[in-house]
């Protein structure tokens, strides 16, 4: 049994696997070019990156592989252009956009025969993406790790929404570790999924180790959404998270401001701060229960959701 769906036949890829891109943990080579090697699309996340770190881990994994890979742009980034600019000069086969419309720059990614990937979290978003000439789009679902769409619409709704409304391929995210869940996702329409917290759980993941033991331990109900009305993150239940949510049932706006801000990702994901910081995840993390190589993670997840679908398929055979 194969696994080519119109999302492989797009990109190129062995597999319909995105590895997310996540700030800090995929902000560098090792963990692309260990996905794309095995099969799947591995995405530098260029975020947090100073332009000539992504420049380099770009050059490493081109070094590395001849599989696709891409990077991940944040377009309300201050250093989104750089990236850009930089992106699109080395050559990489696929941007994936998010958090910013694509018009601005999608014309210029055409004409150098990049494929674009845009985030979504909405069938509305998803509509205006395809109208812009986006290749596929990536539906976030609430239970996402990271930004999830404000709205709050779980992954299963999304998707069927999305792909009853859009004509390219639409990739399926958040809640999803294993290729039972892959399998899923393509029995609902997806041509693929996107994975950031299973692949949050691999060496090559380029996050301290106590942020990776604090998602590791985390179970299902163990993740919360912080800053509804701001730019909400869904993160474990620590201590910042416990605070922040109770100054919300009675303190005012410039407390909750002062207290968003002054927590952050690189808190806990490069300092250590696993209390103090954002550690970002998903509702997934409660599924995952061992750190594995990405490549092994890919092997694996591609075993799971060929048996998910053959034990489909003998239910209607």
């Amino acid at each position: 049994m194969t696994l080519q769906t119109p999302l492989t036949r797009l990109l190129g890829t062995r597999y319909p696997i995105i590895q997310g891109g996540m700030s800090w943990a995929s902000s560098n080579a090792a963990l692309a070019l260990a996905v794309s090697r095995a099969g799947g699309l591995g995405v530098i996340a260029a975020g947090p990156m100073y332009p000539e770190a992504l420049l380099a881990a770009i050059r490493e994994v081109r070094a590395g592989t001849d599989a696709p890979y891409a990077v991940n742009i944040p377009l309300y980034n201050k250093r989104a252009q750089e990236h850009m600019d930089i992106a699109l000069a080395e050559g990489v086969p696929v941007i994936i956009a998010s958090q910013g419309g694509p018009q601005k720059h999608i014309g210029r990614a055409r004409e150098a025969g990049v494929k674009w990937l845009q985030v979504i979290a909405s069938p509305e978003h998803a509509a205006k993406a395809e109208a812009a000439g986006v290749d596929a789009v990536i539906a976030v679902g609430l239970e996402a790790g990271g930004h999830p769409g404000p709205d709050e619409i779980g992954l299963q709704v999304l998707l069927r929404s999305v792909v009853r409304r859009v004509s390219v391929p639409v990739v399926a995210a958040g809640g999803i570790a294993d290729g039972a869940g892959i399998a899923a996702a393509l029995c609902l329409g997806a041509a693929g999924a996107q994975l950031g917290t299973r692949f949050l759980l691999t060496p090559e993941a380029g996050v301290c180790d106590a942020y990776k033991d604090a998602v590791l331990a985390a179970g299902v109900a163990d993740t919360t959404l912080v800053g509804r009305g701001r730019s909400p993150v869904r993160m474990l239940r620590n201590a910042f998270a416990r605070d922040y949510l109770a100054a919300e049932r009675g303190g005012d706006e410039a407390t909750l401001e002062t207290m968003f801000s002054g927590s952050s990702l690189k808190q806990a994901a490069f300092d250590g701060d696993v209390q103090g910081g954002k550690v970002e995840a998903g509702q997934s993390a409660g599924l995952i229960d061992s750190l594995q190589p990405a490549g092994a993670v890919v092997e694996q997840l591609v075993a799971e959701t060929r048996d998910a679908l053959r034990r489909a398929a003998l239910m209607v055979g």
